[in-house]
């Protein structure tokens, strides 16, 4: 590719960049990177464990679980895009990444951390059908509509994902090669850039404030009438089961859509790199880490697959 100028600034092609990532000496790094380490197992660990249980266990073949198995495959995925990298990083003098390998971090990021925003809303739909309309709910809720969902889910995140990374990636940078963060991400890569960003930053606060309120929307109105469903009832033990359940979708969802919401949706996220750092821990591996064990703990179902595996395991 031949260089191109901007006015009186040559532009030169990056073919690399440096993840600068936090600010500290050797000793900072290594706490740093016990932690990034610790948060990352503990993801790991949590979410395959949710996966196998529910694949290995028959009673919880149910369109929840299954949207549930596909949250926690999500959340394996996109903790696994960033932690490897910002762990060899902590223990790197050079903290460089390619320019092929930037893109191609910051758009699977993108394509799994956009999913899971539509399977979180799914998820809320589905519990809305299972409680509002339970007669109804075993031929709405088939397992080819279940999969047809999680697939637009898919679908919808790639689409914002090719649209972020072209419009991202497409821009001359020229300033500096050093991405004031810990690993690729928009609002730290329209800082580099030698040309006006107006149109990336409408683009990224639209698309991202559209999928937000949008999905938002369908939370909202979905417990809006869950709620008024179960507090209909006259079964004080199905109330507390029911509240339960939705309890822990409800944590899961405030958790995402707030710290994507403080990134991403609003006009001071490009500026604050510092505090968009803090934000990204917690949504790249805290969400991922509390995700299996906000299911797991607050799940009777979940529980009792746990022990009943454990006790298999035991038997054997």
């Amino acid at each position: 590719m031949q260089p191109h100028r901007n006015g009186n600034l040559s532009v030169m092609p990056l073919q690399e960049f440096v993840l600068e990532g936090f600010e500290g000496g050797p000793p900072t790094q290594a706490l740093l990177f016990a932690l990034f380490l610790a948060l990352y197992v503990v993801a790991v660990l949590g979410n395959l464990t949710m996966i196998v249980v529910i694949t290995l266990d028959a009673r919880l073949h149910s369109p929840m679980y299954f949207f549930l198995k596909n949250l926690s495959f999500l959340d394996l995925c996109y903790s696994s895009v960033i932690a490897p990298k910002a762990l060899a990083n902590f223990l790197s003098s050079s903290k460089v990444i390619t320019f092929e390998g930037c893109a191609t971090q910051f758009f699977f990021f993108s394509l799994l951390v956009t999913t899971e925003g539509f399977l979180l809303a799914v998820m809320a739909y589905d519990r809305f059908m299972a409680i509002c309309s339970p007669l109804c709910y075993p031929i709405s809720m088939r397992p080819l509509v279940c999969a047809c969902l999680v697939l637009s889910c898919y679908c919808g995140g790639c689409l914002n994902s090719i649209l972020q990374t072209s419009f991202t990636f497409s821009l001359p940078f020229c300033s500096s090669n050093h991405i004031n963060h810990f690993f690729c991400d928009v609002p730290p890569m329209l800082k580099l850039a030698c040309a006006d960003t107006t149109i990336n930053e409408l683009v990224m606060f639209g698309i991202c404030g559209l999928i937000i309120v949008g999905t938002t929307l369908v939370v909202l109105i979905s417990y809006g009438y869950i709620t008024g469903t179960i507090l209909r009832m006259r079964s004080g033990g199905g109330r507390h089961k029911l509240f339960s359940t939705c309890g822990s979708h409800m944590t899961a969802v405030s958790l995402f859509y707030g710290t994507v919401f403080v990134m991403y949706a609003q006009p001071g996220a490009v500026q604050s790199m510092e505090q968009g750092k803090v934000v990204s821990v917690f949504y790249t591996l805290v969400i991922p880490m509390l995700n299996p064990l906000i299911y797991s703990l607050r799940n009777k179902d979940v529980k009792d697959a746990l022990q009943r595996l454990g006790q298999k395991h035991t038997a054997t």
